[in-house]
């Protein structure tokens, strides 16, 4: 079990699928599924062809049967776009394949480390012509429009023709699911590219293709470069309409290896004027083909030091759940590639899954990590939810809404991308998720410019949604109430007065008023123009603060714990002892009504609440609705166990704390929830890093960005250590069996909170404290 790399020793046909996502490469910006170079000649069907630009999209109508007013009319869905990793060889007339000849040795290694792919193949033909192949594959943090390939090829028992032919075809689709799963991407019709031009190089091609509805445009060049052995003839040309090769035939001897650079540039018109995008794309490939495939290898593997340094993270005693964990986080590092108009995909760049949408789990999980890794990034994806404000505001319209804003449930370009209401536009939650992460960003960084710049528009027109959304309720001692609305649990829908909606509404409305009121006394100017843009009124601020402090908060006096919604506590339980394993995800298997008449969770409701509202609880109160809603959750969704594990640290209960923080750790990589062949669950793996950080270490951070600690160390774990940028600040937390230790890395000075006792370190001190001594015997 490496800690850094990733290791397949044998190829398997049954799981081809689930090795592309695993082997995937993407930088934000391009994705590239781990799909074999030269294919599957006898199998194709077990492999998805994926490559993807983040934010590059069709626009596609929703088939409704019944079409009601206000449903979502059209989704976007990621396209997979012109596919440039094909490398075909012919060890003389012979073509390689993985299915077919003989596998004689096979070692496939993702370098974490690094940041690059290699497989390594000795491949018997069916004629006896024996050869050893290596690829190394990359798509480039440094270049973020640029993916290279190399594909080494060494004879080992013969002299003779290899040939090499590298491809580039505009005619892809995407994939489509024949099984029935709501987490995969829809079925949408042709998605395919159309073909603008294709201009032939001499090495080489550049294509230009078109969207057929989202009038978007795009340009993928490639060059090609090779080395070794006695090349005979370079010839490119069109294999037909749709589809280029470059065709080397290279005479080699016995023992002498060929060498093929490919380098392939993606531009769209999302970044750059149309006209613009060939020429960009094919001097982008020039230059790297200059620059060289080692050279190129030297910065990728720079970049990832750097990134690793950054984390400073090390964990000692469990190397199965080490690798989980360093796993996740390099995915967390290869989605981070948003510019201020695009976010980041559930699925990242893997696979097609949920047509590439972004949800509220971005600024739930993803959000608080990037906050104290790369605040830059955090920035950007709050920019991107301003860009698409406009969208949000005429959502809210269309649900007759007179002002403020609602953010869809799952988007690309600011649509509500979901037919199914109930358990997506219902989620009036997501607002307050978004306003949240405003706030989680502002308080680690200090950059109040957010705020000022677009921060505070954001943070108003949705607050304005609360305001229209709810009513007070007579029969409620006039308590304001939220109804038909849907909560982070997906196994309860159209519900009154959820706890976690009604919770997070309360909080935004608070923070909203606190808002104007400091932006009143400390930035008046910027205050009065942000309130003449949105009509904001005195009146307005007032009722906010009045319907906060009014809300209703559902709440069993008898049994002492908190209703996930009204109604809740008076279903009954599911029958969970009668439920055979193989029918769950119970979505898969029980129709909603069914699902929605009883007590089961899908993932964490009230529980989430625990986390993201901590001081509003006491830990006995945590307690009390842990040990109640645990039983009755299913974990169905990949959210669920890293707020659990988070939870159970800070209540005491550890053995379920170290269970949740494993599964989080292993999702994807032992493919726990049976999707990980359609994409990674990048949430999840944001939320292991949450495990560790707020749920081992106990940190939460408080609006004037100050950090608090209450640290343990799990019994699996001999020590694990880590750091978080605050402001200005880098701050080392390290855990081990004596203690804790805090270092001040950079900065001038920082304040905080260890179980209960205030610290304050200088530039380059360090101090050793106790652990958590509540837990010592526990």
């Amino acid at each position: 079990m490496h800690p850094w790399k990733i290791t397949e020793e044998k190829f398997s046909f049954e799981h081809s699928l689930l090795s592309e996502t695993i082997f995937s490469l993407s930088n934000g910006y391009i994705g590239i599924r781990g799909s074999l170079e030269e294919g599957l000649l006898y199998y194709p069907g077990l492999s998805i062809r994926g490559t993807y630009i983040n934010g590059f999209y069709e626009s596609v109508p929703i088939p409704h049967a019944e079409r009601g007013y206000g449903y979502a009319l059209n989704t976007q869905t990621m396209l997979n776009v012109t596919d440039s990793r094909i490398i075909e060889l012919f060890l003389e007339d012979e073509r390689f394949t993985l299915d077919s000849g003989t596998i004689l040795e096979f070692k496939r290694t993702l370098d974490m480390k690094k940041g690059y792919l290699v497989r390594e193949i000795k491949w018997r033909s069916p004629a006896g012509r024996e050869a050893l192949i290596e690829s190394k594959r990359l798509v480039s943090f440094v270049h973020r429009h640029l993916v290279a390939y190399q594909y080494q090829v060494k004879p080992i028992n013969f002299s003779g023709e290899i040939t090499l032919c590298s491809g580039v075809d505009g005619d892809v689709d995407n994939h489509t699911h024949e099984e029935y799963d709501p987490r995969y991407s829809s079925s949408l019709g042709d998605l395919r590219l159309r073909i603008g031009g294709i201009e032939i190089k001499e090495r080489g091609a550049v294509f230009t293709q078109h969207t057929v509805r989202s009038n978007l445009t795009m340009t993928c060049a490639v060059e090609n470069r090779i080395s070794g052995g006695k090349t005979e003839s370079a010839e490119t040309g069109r294999e037909n309409d749709k589809k280029v090769k470059t065709i080397f035939k290279v005479k080699v001897k016995q023992g002498e290896t060929v060498i093929l650079d490919k380098y392939a540039a993606y531009y769209t018109s999302r970044d750059y004027p149309p006209d613009e995008l060939a020429g960009l794309a094919g001097e982008m490939v020039l230059n790297a083909a200059e620059e060289g495939m080692d050279e190129l290898l030297a910065r990728q593997e720079k970049h990832c030091r750097r990134y690793w340094e950054n984390l400073g993270l090390k964990i000692e005693g469990d190397p199965v759940v080490e690798q989980g964990l360093r796993f996740n986080l390099f995915h967390l590092l290869q989605a981070s590639g948003s510019r201020g108009h695009t976010g980041i995909g559930a699925k990242g760049l893997t696979s097609e899954g949920y047509d590439g949408h972004y949800f509220w789990d971005m600024e739930i999980y993803m959000l608080p990590f990037f906050s104290v890794v790369n605040p830059g990034q955090a920035r950007s994806l709050l920019e991107y939810r301003y860009s698409i404000l406009d969208h949000a505001r005429e959502r809210a319209r269309v649900l007759s809404h007179d002002r403020g804003a609602l953010y869809p449930w799952r988007t690309i370009a600011g649509e509500e991308g979901s037919s199914y209401f109930p358990a997506s536009t219902a989620q009036y939650h997501i607002n307050a998720a978004i306003a949240f992460a405003i706030w989680k960003y502002i308080s680690i960084t200090g950059d109040y410019t957010l705020m000022l710049d677009f921060g505070a528009e954001v943070l108003f027109e949705t607050a304005r949604l609360w305001e229209d959304l709810g009513s007070y309720a007579s029969r409620k001692n006039n308590k304001f109430c939220y109804n038909e609305v849907t909560g982070p649990d997906e196994y309860s829908a159209l519900v009154n007065n959820n706890c976690y909606t009604n919770l997070m509404a309360q909080w935004h409305l608070r923070y909203a008023v606190q808002t104007a009121l400091h932006l009143k006394e400390n930035y008046l100017e910027d205050y009065r123009r942000i309130a003449e843009k949105i009509e904001l009124s005195e009146g307005e601020i007032k009722f906010w603060q009045q319907a906060a402090d009014a809300v209703f908060i559902p709440y069993d006096q008898t049994m002492r714990i908190h209703s996930q919604d009204e109604g809740f506590l008076d279903k009954p339980v599911w029958n969970f002892a009668e439920t055979p394993a193989e029918k769950y995800p119970l979505l898969l298997y029980y129709h909603p009504l069914v699902i929605y008449r009883f007590q089961v969770c899908k993932q964490p409701d009230i529980i989430l609440a625990h986390l993201l509202l901590d001081d509003r609880f006491t830990v006995e109160q945590k307690r009390r609705d842990y040990n109640y809603y645990e039983p009755i959750t299913t974990h169905d969704s990949s959210l669920s166990p890293s707020i659990f594990s988070i939870v159970a640290s800070e209540v005491g209960y550890l053995e379920d704390a170290y269970g949740y923080f494993s599964i989080s750790s292993r999702l994807d990589l032992d493919n726990l929830m049976k999707s990980t062949h359609n994409g990674i669950h990048l949430a999840n793996m944001a939320g292991t890093w949450l495990c560790l950080t707020n749920g081992f270490a106990g940190m939460r951070i408080d609006r004037n960005g100050r950090p608090s600690f209450s640290p343990y160390l799990p019994e699996r774990l001999s020590s694990y250590s880590f750091r978080i940028r605050l402001r200005k600040n880098i701050l080392q937390i390290s855990v081990n069996s004596g203690g804790a230790t805090y270092a001040l890395v950079k900065g001038k000075s920082i304040s905080f909170n260890h179980c209960g006792k205030m610290i304050t370190l200088s530039g380059g001190e360090k101090v050793a404290c106790g652990l958590r001594e509540d837990l010592q015997n526990g």
